[in-house]
């Protein structure tokens, strides 16, 4: 597909020129796709499956489940909500729901086939604390380990007749009530942290999962062969400790006096059990709207993707910093796989070039000042009005030109800084990436590691691929946007069930079970690039038709108008690899011809930079941290045993 893009896009450029006419005609002043200082229209009518795998019609309602669905999605940048700023994307999703039931040979086969998959294993330890619950209404007597991998694979390639798992399929799984079931949890193994050899999804119960999907056709580990779009959720599995639904005796689990809502096991969906069987149906359509859809197959962007440089880069430099403030080790060299860095970076940028680059900084007096006084909520530029969270942005930004060594081989240097410190010393997350406290633009990108770091099995390259997955524009899969509502939550009160957006196959996720990133991160990035692209040949295409070189702007105006048509029909066709090389075809297009014409094609990135430029020194407001710290808080899910 990449070449016949490029291929597309070369023969029409060709076409067009031939056909360009004299340079001094006037200019095309209306397009068919291409829309001079306006927004992409970019539509996609999604489908969704939803196959119910052991639930009746009685247990959930087809009418009452899809009640609680949104018809549409807009995306917008998740940054600016914090600054009061709605900025879509001029991306539209409606919803095509098909919903199945899964006949009694199709469910003999799937649970015939999850038996032989399931190996007996000791209760976990969160099994062991849903038995201590005053309330809840069974024990589990035994357990199962079931590979997660293995049963995505067979529901992806054995599909009930008319589900097309290529689109976007989510599984609801009940083995409960069956003569052949067995108590049982997900496990993803096999893949341990590349730095420190340590298995997650093998040493902790808390890893152990009642979810899984979202897995590539190319996955070095678990690759499914073919693209496929697939999550299960069995809330006949567990209970477990990733969604809380071990703990049924406690509405509110941290004293907030708020109820934290969260699904039961099936079990439980009894008279006299946590939640009555008439809200079974209901909190199934919960999950598919504010986990599988919001935060899996259609999200919104954390940042803008186009990221702040000049044009839209094509060559991206992964600059790492270090602050080698640990006694004799070597974080920058022990703790950090360039190369798995970039090729992880790379499957999610794959029209991008990526390269890595390394250099250690002096933990001088004043990097260290700056490092503790965010520790201690203490700023070390206490004039600048910016609260002490901000310490390391603004650290690391007076002294940015240090880090510029790529300048010119280049388009963009993403800024990463490692601090590495001693025992004791603490950190403040495992990492973040930062914005710019004014806007919701992203700055740069920090990391963190030190003797209790490693103890508790993390390394550095992980947390890099994760944080700048932030930076390009990623957000959590446990933390998102809902569209109808208006509403940006995590997983917390009445949606703290979203955390079962982590049980997925993206780097993006705090499971920590795979580093890679899964096919709806891929899909929503290529998404989200062919918006970004769109756009930028939007605004350049209004700077030059209204330059005094319009004229000779004709033939590459044309071009980019057809490029942006293949691109809207590639995207509502599904296929968004295309859509993205299409509209940065026409965004090339426009380039040159802007170069043509005389004109500068920085001109709108320089303008909107110059902008929020203005706005910082004439006295715009400098917000509170607000980040999504990813952090290794005693009470976080990460640091569960």
């Amino acid at each position: 597909m990449r070449r016949r893009a490029a291929l597309v896009v070369a023969l029409i450029t060709a076409m067009v020129g031939a056909s360009a006419g004299s340079a001094g005609a006037a200019p095309k002043s209306s397009y068919a796709f291409l829309h001079p200082g306006g927004q992409p229209r970019l539509a996609e009518k999604v489908p969704v499956n939803v196959v119910f795998l052991g639930y009746r019609p009685s247990q959930v309602g087809k009418a009452a489940f899809l009640s609680g669905l949104p018809r549409a999605y807009e995306p917008v940048v998740r940054s600016r909500l914090a600054y009061g700023l709605t900025e879509k994307l001029g991306i539209r999703y409606t919803y095509d729901y098909r919903v199945t039931y899964a006949n009694r040979s199709y469910e003999d086969k799937f649970f015939q086939r999850l038996s032989g998959l399931a190996t007996p294993a000791p209760l976990t330890a969160f099994q062991t604390a849903y038995n201590e619950q005053a309330k809840n209404v069974k024990d589990i007597t035994s357990n199962n380990f079931i590979d997660a991998p293995s049963v995505e694979k067979w529901l992806a390639t054995h599909p009930p007749a008319g589900v097309d798992t290529r689109r976007n399929t989510v599984f609801f799984i009940n083995w409960y009530g069956r003569s052949d079931f067995k108590f049982h949890v997900y496990t993803k193994i096999g893949e341990p942290d590349p730095d420190t050899g340590y298995d997650f999804g093998k040493e902790r119960a808390s890893r152990k999962i009642i979810a899984w999907g979202g897995t590539t056709a190319d996955d070095e580990e678990t690759g499914l062969g073919s693209t496929r779009r697939v999550w299960f959720h069995d809330l006949s599995a567990g209970p477990e400790s990733w969604t809380s639904n071990f703990d049924v005796d406690n509405p509110d689990l941290d004293g907030d006096g708020v109820v934290d809502y969260r699904m039961p096991p099936t079990w439980e969906y009894t008279a006299g059990g946590f939640r009555s069987p008439a809200a079974l149906a209901g909190d199934l359509s919960l999950i598919t709207r504010y986990v599988a859809l919001n935060l899996l197959m259609t999200t919104s962007p954390l940042y803008p993707v186009e990221l702040p440089a000049a044009e839209p880069p094509k060559s991206i430099n992964i600059d790492s910093n270090t602050y080698e403030g640990w006694p004799g080790v070597d974080a920058s060299r022990q703790y950090v796989k360039p190369e798995l860095v970039v090729d992880e970076l790379a499957e999610l940028r794959w029209r991008n070039r990526l390269d890595f680059d390394s250099q250690d900084l002096p933990y001088d007096a004043k990097a260290q000042e700056c490092y503790t006084g965010v520790l201690t909520d203490e700023s070390c530029y206490p004039d600048s009005g910016y609260p002490a969270f901000a310490n390391l942005y603004l650290y690391n930004w007076a002294n940015l030109d240090r880090t510029r060594d790529d300048q010119g081989r280049v388009d963009y240097e993403l800024p990463v800084f490692n601090y590495a410190v001693d025992a004791g010393v603490g950190v403040p997350a495992l990492g973040f990436a930062d914005d710019n406290y004014v806007d919701g633009t992203q700055t740069g990108v920090f990391c963190f590691i030190s003797p209790e770091v490693v103890e508790s099995g993390y390394g550095l390259s992980t947390t890099q691929i994760h944080e700048v997955g932030h930076h390009l524009g990623m957000s959590h899969p446990h933390d998102g946007y809902d569209s109808e509502t208006g509403v940006d939550y995590g997983p917390e009160g009445e949606f703290l069930f979203a955390n079962a957006g982590d049980e997925s196959n993206s780097m993006m996720s705090y499971i920590d079970v795979n580093w890679d990133f899964s096919q709806f991160d891929r899909d929503n990035s290529d998404r989200f690039l062919t918006a970004a692209y769109y756009e930028a040949a939007n605004r350049l295409a209004a700077d030059l038709l209204g330059s005094s070189g319009a004229s000779k702007a004709r033939g590459g105006l044309r071009a980019a108008d057809v490029l942006l048509g293949l691109a809207v029909k590639a995207f509502a066709r599904h296929d968004y690899r295309a859509a993205y090389a299409f509209a940065e075809g026409a965004y090339l297009q426009v380039v040159a011809a802007a170069k043509r014409a005389g004109v500068d094609a920085a001109g709108p990135a320089k303008a909107m930079a110059a902008e929020a430029d203005a706005a910082r020194r004439t006295g715009a407001a400098v917000h509170e941290p607000h980040e999504f710290i990813d952090t290794l808080a005693p009470d976080s899910p990460r640091s569960q045993p």
